[in-house]
């Protein structure tokens, strides 16, 4: 199997971020680790919060990735399509971000774990940026 199509794992969100253009992995929120592009988080590590409860156990996750997205149309497809551990809550509801637990990752492949990421950085990237690592469809 094509190494992209095998099953992402939490170790390639670094590598996927740090991949692409002027990113720096530095702080927000205070003191959580961020990536971001330009100055603007597009992927953090959040951390537990009773805003966010797992449901078998009815403690905060404590693996959680908040990840940007370009709209609410998009938002609203990862979190409804039930093949992906996207999902949401109410703390983000004026937001165009969506939730995944780390653990969870394995369930899409690291090919698509990539397109989401970096839809989250062409949405927070400068624009010029965006066209020149992605081409004139974006930005």
């Amino acid at each position: 199997m094509p190494s992209d199509e095998r099953p992402a794992r939490a170790s390639d969100v670094d590598e996927i971020c740090l991949g692409l253009p002027q990113v720096e992995l530095g702080t927000s929120w205070g003191d959580v680790p961020t990536y971001l592009v330009g100055g603007r988080g597009f992927l953090l590590f959040r951390k537990p919060h009773r805003s966010a409860l797992d449901p078998a156990t009815g403690e905060p996750y404590d693996d959680l990735l908040v990840v940007v997205t370009p709209g609410p149309a998009e938002k609203a497809s990862l979190v409804e399509d039930e093949r992906l551990p996207f999902f949401t809550i109410d703390h983000l509801a004026r937001t165009n971000a969506v939730l995944v637990q780390q653990s969870r990752l394995g369930e899409i492949s690291r090919a698509e774990l990539a397109e989401v990421i970096t839809d989250a950085w062409a949405a927070r990237a400068p624009k010029r940026l965006v066209r020149e690592h992605l081409g004139s469809e974006h930005g």
